[in-house]
């Protein structure tokens, strides 16, 4: 009985002490408005972010994270929203930085937002793929998810997945699992790019522009230096990410997403070898899901 029992209490806190590397936070405690505090609001569970022809703003966590779960509840700006870019994202600092994003790429009144994403691992990105949203954003909130482990990088949008990124480092093409990463959100002017290659301009006559976010949880191990390489990748009851259900996604999960790029996707970095002279990045040549 005494060896049961020490048993249990041994799995009690290493239990704990897993969970110890987690957060579960709202805006109003684990974010801070970074830039265009004059425009920007953060009230409990909800921020709003204000675009005008002096400054945009944004929004960054506290703390980084390497692993977990990310989501946040967006309405993004409504009417003419050419030029402006609404984004989302998770990276690390320097040139060899990782970056896991969603951007919302305003268009002019009537046509469809284009959800745009990406991925960077040791500073090298150009892995973009993008889609037509299959509902108005601007009409109510939707839930944009970004799940991340050792395995695969997941992005959802009300829990449809809509891209994955697998990890294939043991074949020399890198995955972002040693840096930790802090959360960005924003909205700024980017008409030089942002809709129909920059032909389509801001009309400043519809300021201010608003993006509503509510809700964000980083449901996610702490990052406390490279220690956390080995800690938040470790396969413990308390890190939930690493269990074999969240290795690949479910069969279910699979349909929802092939459904999706079937109908939604209009862009796939993996398909344009024009762009890269016939030079197609690695990973696509891979089982993507």
């Amino acid at each position: 009985m005494a060896s049961l029992q020490t048993f249990l209490m041994v799995i009690f806190f290493t239990a704990i002490a897993c969970h110890q590397g987690l957060v579960d936070a709202n805006f109003s405690k684990s974010m801070y408005i970074n830039w265009g505090a004059n425009h920007s609001s953060i009230m409990g569970e909800d921020l709003n972010l204000v675009l005008d022809q002096s400054s945009g703003s944004g929004a960054q966590t506290k703390r980084p994270f390497l692993f977990g779960t990310i989501e946040m509840l967006i309405k993004l700006v409504p009417g003419n929203s050419a030029g402006t870019v609404t984004a989302y994202y998770l990276t690390s600092t320097g040139s060899q930085h990782d970056e896991i994003d969603f951007e919302f790429l305003g268009n002019v009144s009537g046509q469809p937002y284009i959800i745009h994403t990406n991925i960077y691992t040791q500073g090298k990105g150009d892995r973009e793929q993008q889609f037509y949203p299959w509902f108005d954003p601007t009409a109510d909130y939707h839930n944009y998810t970004i799940h991340w482990n050792p395995t695969e990088v997941v992005w959802y949008i009300d829990s449809v997945p809509i891209r994955v990124f697998r990890n294939y480092e043991k074949d020399g093409i890198a995955y972002p699992n040693k840096q930790g990463m802090r959360v960005h959100t924003s909205l700024w002017n980017a008409d030089d790019w942002a809709t129909r290659g920059g032909l389509d301009k801001i009309d400043w006559k519809n300021t201010p522009f608003i993006a509503r976010l509510r809700r964000f949880r980083a449901r996610a191990c702490k990052w406390n230096g490279p220690v956390s390489i080995s800690q938040c990748a470790a396969k413990t009851p308390g890190n939930w990410w690493t269990s074999p259900i969240y290795g690949q996604l479910s069969s279910a999960k699979l349909v929802q997403l092939k459904q999706v790029r079937d109908k939604y996707m209009i862009y796939d970095y993996c398909k344009d070898t024009k762009r890269f002279n016939g030079k197609i990045a690695p990973e696509c040549f891979k089982p993507q899901f």
